[in-house]
């Protein structure tokens, strides 16, 4: 019986633990609902789990020594609220698990069921990481929960790690794994434009800071079209401008945000500057301004042996024209800094629902459930070859 079998008479299961999870989303270091409910099944399977990893992580072990192969789950929610009207609607206003990381757990519950009753399992430790908050970093300390949880020392003797992402807008059950570097750094900016307000009658009296913005926001745009190598991947993107209080005064300030993507350190670090001449174009007109640029998460690097590993399990499972090769994207993850600690890799999953455009981080975000058993095969028979490819 193939991992992909085994993982089909698990589905009824998965399917309710990613909906019992959905109903009750938990923002980034908050996941102590889903600790438990992931705590309590894996000791139901008879798997010790180690819980407060990471302040709301759980770690737990499939036998023991080297080789040692990790897998790794996200566990957090966004604030997001749900628009979607299905039975498994998020119970808690505010808040949705908007990403897929509701079936990222239930994938890895799946995976412990399967391998821990696995009974030609490879020699060797298969460690269940349940991560808190990939998408929440923290201020005060620097840590997003995968950061956290290599510093606890949670993946070290690890020899590989891998990890599994749904991707809402890819065909149902298609693995893609990229080579080297598949997913961004996410940077992001928060700046002050100051002007002086006056009234809208009379703006010669003062200096606009709406139209010293809009100067901005051109040279902020023009970072990617005009500053940069037109074939680089890399975007500057505003997300937010906030100003004004009524309709005929010119206010004081402008606060704007936005995201800098990017591939390599060395155009990161010249995006930065780059960013910061646009703003500093404001005090040309007699303005000032506040940036600040805060560092996000690394680069996703896929090591490229461990990619084509899992590659070749998911074609052996589903198909070759169900796996292949996927291409780099802007998005940006945690899971960085645990392939910066053991060579890894992370597969996207095809969840696509229906017809609809269903886009990850917003209010109708939701998947196919029958991706789920796919995952947990994939993931299972991956780790499985890990093992055997490092124990000789």
């Amino acid at each position: 019986m193939t991992m992909l079998e085994r993982a089909n008479a698990l589905t009824d299961q998965l399917v309710a633990w990613r909906r019992e999870i959905h109903m009750q989303p938990e923002l980034g270091f908050e996941e102590q609902r889903t600790s438990r409910l992931v705590a309590e099944s894996l000791r139901e399977m008879g798997i010790e789990a180690e819980v407060g990893v990471a302040e709301t992580g759980v770690v737990a072990r499939i036998g023991e020594g080297r080789p040692a192969v990790g897998i790794r789950a996200d566990m957090d929610a966004l604030p997001i609220h749900e628009a979607n009207d299905v039975p498994y609607k998020s119970r808690q206003p505010g808040l949705m698990h908007a990403c897929g990381h509701d079936a990222h757990t239930s994938m890895l519950l799946g995976v412990a069921s399967l391998l821990n009753d696995l009974p030609d399992r490879p020699a060797g430790e298969i460690r269940l990481l349940f991560q808190p908050s990939e998408e929440k970093w923290r201020e005060q300390d620097g840590h997003s929960g995968g950061s956290l949880m290599v510093e606890e020392k949670a993946l070290d003797g690890l020899d590989a790690v891998i990890a599994c992402h749904v991707a809402s807008g890819q065909p149902m059950g298609e693995v893609r794994v990229a080579d080297g570097v598949s997913m961004a750094a996410p940077d992001v900016f928060e700046a002050k434009i100051i002007g002086e307000g006056t009234h809208g009658a009379t703006p010669n009296h003062g200096l606009d800071p709406i139209w010293l913005q809009a100067q901005v926001v051109n040279a902020l745009q023009a970072i990617r079209s005009r500053r940069r190598d037109p074939t680089e991947r890399s975007v500057v993107s505003v997300g937010t401008i906030h100003a004004g209080v009524a309709d005929n005064v010119i206010p004081n300030e402008v606060i704007l945000t936005g995201t800098i993507r990017s591939f390599e350190q060395e155009a990161r670090e010249e995006i930065h500057r780059l960013v910061e001449e646009a703003f500093a174009l404001v005090r040309h007109f007699g303005g000032d301004y506040e940036l600040k640029i805060r560092t996000g998460y690394p680069p996703l690097y896929n090591d490229p042996a461990v990619a084509e590993l899992i590659r070749g399990a998911a074609a052996d499972l589903l198909g070759e024209d169900r796996a292949g090769h996927g291409e780099p994207i802007m998005a940006g993850e945690d899971f960085a800094y645990m392939t910066q600690k053991a060579p890894g890799a992370m597969l996207r999953l095809g969840a696509q629902l229906d017809e609809f455009n269903r886009p990850h981080h917003s209010p109708i975000f939701d998947i196919h459930e029958g991706c789920l058993p796919v995952g947990v095969g994939v993931m299972a028979e991956s780790a499985l070859r890990l093992l055997k490819q490092h124990g000789g």
